[in-house]
């Protein structure tokens, strides 16, 4: 039998980790959910995922982690998994250059899948956070941090560099957009909230002018 814990939560957070191949996605979450790492590099095909459960202010979070390949022959299967996605993480290798170019590339995607007439894919206001993986590797740096943090701040977006291998940041980044899912989850409750009572505010107000109007006709 499932415990209570496991089955129950306060809300569902599906995130989506995109990037060239070989930047360490499937390591980063393989990290995060079973604290494991693994030097043997393997392709994603397709996609994978994993669930971890997290408690975050006073919340039950369930999050639906959505690695995906990265490779150009696989884009069109991965593509219909932006749907419904709450938060994305784009990543790159620090030890690649290549990697951190194709940074723009992949904002295009997501814009591609969450505005105009494919907006029913991702939500067009989804969470996005930028990643720089393998800061372990210093010796082979071909991104500085800097750099990293210049494209973030001009992309609009937040930034950390990782160790996959190390731990490094791993919990602290998916920790991160996690909270900025749910701070924009629970606004937009308050701002719904807010709403329906100025609808129902107005409603009652129409009743009561509607009453008024008819009992000034029966005299």
């Amino acid at each position: 039998m499932q415990n209570k814990e496991s089955t129950e939560y306060d809300h569902l957070f599906k995130l989506l980790l995109i990037g060239t191949s070989g930047v360490g996605k499937s390591c980063m979450l393989m990290r995060y959910v079973d604290n494991n790492f693994t030097n043997n590099f393997y392709n994603t095909i397709g996609v994978d995922f994993k669930i971890k459960s997290i408690f975050l202010e006073n919340k039950n979070i369930k999050l639906q982690i959505w690695d995906t390949a990265g490779q150009d022959r696989f884009r069109t299967i991965t593509c219909s998994y932006y749907r419904g996605a709450h938060g994305i993480i784009i990543v790159y290798d620090i030890t690649d250059r290549e990697s951190f170019d194709s940074v723009k590339m992949w904002m295009s995607e997501i814009d591609k899948y969450t505005h105009g007439i494919t907006h029913r894919y991702a939500q067009e206001d989804v969470i996005r956070m930028l990643v720089g993986n393998k800061c372990d590797v210093d010796d082979k740096r071909a991104v500085s941090y800097e750099e990293g943090e210049a494209l973030a701040k001009q992309l609009k977006l937040q930034f950390i560099e990782t160790s996959a291998k190390l731990s490094t940041n791993i919990e602290q980044s998916f920790l991160t957009i996690a909270k900025n899912v749910l701070e924009k989850s629970q606004n937009s409750i308050k701002t719904e909230s807010a709403q329906n009572m100025k609808i129902g505010q107005i409603s009652s107000t129409q009743v009561i002018g509607n009453t008024n109007k008819k009992s000034s006709q029966c005299c």
